[in-house]
């Protein structure tokens, strides 16, 4: 999955801003959220897929964490548009 695909649902981002403080196992995730534990666990699959999240075992329980490295399509995805911005103000700067 890429990762700006995973980025386009809201309970993905919102998984992805409760990891950004610490790292936690699934359960701990759930509790957060109104949808099931199950429906949380495909969301991490596909987050771990799209590159944006690790999963790390300790004992019985997987712990995730964001993987920052996997933003970087992302911020070149975004970053590729400056280019035009730039443009278009140096266009109208001259005018």
């Amino acid at each position: 999955m890429n990762a700006l695909d995973a980025l386009g649902n809201p309970v993905r981002r919102e998984i992805l801003a409760e990891l950004r403080g610490a790292p936690m196992p699934v359960g701990e995730l759930a509790l957060r959220f109104a949808v099931s534990r199950p429906a949380i666990s495909r969301h991490l699959r596909m987050l771990v897929a799209a590159g944006l999240v690790t999963t790390e075992e300790r004992g019985t329980q997987n712990v995730y964490a964001v993987r920052v490295v996997g933003f970087r399509s992302v911020r070149a995805y975004i970053d590729s548009f400056w280019d035009v911005a730039l443009s278009q103000l140096e266009r109208l700067a001259s005018e």
